[in-house]
């Protein structure tokens, strides 16, 4: 059975029935071909082999230990969007391996144990954005009462101060504030939502209010809000968190749509930044989503690193696993697999 119809007789009834009402029919335009569906397989059987004994994955494949908490939720995400779960799917067994990794190193304070300090908060977010796709899925107890402490320390560490108010930076504690950290921590917050956790509305609300802070005129967005200097990556990660809030709408999200077609080609931290492009131009729908989808195509096949029936990519500024799980979640995209990614 294809991979595509695995995702469809999982998540059916999620279709793309709540996109916008230009979208369902451009939407379902857009597919996964045959090329693309043999690069996706490939990439799974190539994510799996680097999987470590205690179910987590690392940065590249040379087996050190860097940023495992992070790069399991990656993972775990590219093997959802193409349907496995802890108990269906081809990749049932890994995926299982990987959730428990990540909840057994959930403290009771909300942290991830052996998470680099100094970039926390990047891990804490990818991380329980993972666990709250796999509790919606599956309604764990379990799963409920460790992502509800991950997700009571995002509520906490969000800043309360000046023109940072809102935001989240790399420290649990709130403080500064910077849009890169910033979406992983809305991304989170509303998957925990759309699966029944209790996220005040408040939290969200400041956070969309501090995204909007930081767009800067050319439908662009800065690092921080105040700053001048709009870039794809941290545009991309704009948007996305405008619409992944429910704001599908806002006058600040065509433009910023626009503007990732005309930066596309801006290369530093380019595969951060596809990697949040690809669901917000997916939210867009229509045309919009049709025309990102070709390009992503353009841009990652001829880059697949092949090894017989194994597939990966690159990212010189992370690491190979990092590049090959959310290039894979990109391009599984159009089987609609991942609640969060609905509109």
């Amino acid at each position: 059975m294809s991979l595509g119809k695995i995702c469809a007789a999982a998540l059916c009834v999620l279709a793309i029935a709540a996109v916008r009402a230009d979208g369902p029919a451009a939407q379902d335009a857009v597919i996964v071909d045959a090329p693309t569906e043999e690069v996706l397989r490939g990439a799974l059987r190539w994510l799996a082999t680097k999987q470590n004994v205690n179910g987590s994955w690392n940065a590249s494949d040379t087996r050190r230990p860097d940023h495992p908490v992070a790069m399991t939720g990656y993972v775990l995400l590219a093997f959802m969007a193409t349907g496995s779960l802890p108990e269906e799917g081809e990749y049932a067994k890994q995926v299982k391996a990987g959730l428990d990794f990540l909840l057994d190193g959930i403290g009771t304070d909300g942290t991830y144990r052996g998470v680099d300090g100094s970039k926390y908060m990047y891990n804490h977010g990818i991380a329980t954005i993972a666990l709250g796709e796999l509790y919606g899925q599956s309604r764990s107890p379990i799963i409920r009462e460790k992502l509800q402490r991950a997700i009571r320390l995002i509520v906490t560490t969000q800043s309360d101060r000046d023109s940072r108010k809102g935001g989240w930076r790399y420290q649990p504690r709130p403080g500064d504030a910077d849009i890169s950290v910033t979406v992983l921590q809305v991304v989170a917050l509303r998957a925990a939502k759309n699966a029944g956790l209790d996220v005040p509305q408040q939290t969200i609300d400041d956070a969309v209010d501090y995204v909007r802070r930081c767009s800067v005129p050319g439908g662009g967005f800065a690092y921080q809000a105040g700053q001048a200097g709009a870039g794809f990556s941290r545009t991309a990660a704009a948007i996305y968190s405008l619409q992944v809030c429910g704001h599908y709408d806002d006058p600040l999200v065509l433009p910023g749509s626009e503007y990732l077609f005309n930066r596309i080609h801006e290369r530093r931290f380019w595969t951060y930044g596809a990697n949040y492009a690809a669901p917000a131009q997916y939210m867009v729908g229509g045309e919009t989503w049709r025309r990102w989808y070709d390009l992503m195509k353009n841009e990652l096949l001829p880059k697949v690193q092949r090894n017989g029936e194994l597939c990966s990519w690159d990212d010189r500024e992370v690491g190979n696993i990092y590049a090959t799980a959310c290039h894979t979640t990109i391009l599984a995209m159009p089987w609609h697999c991942i609640p969060l990614y609905q509109r």
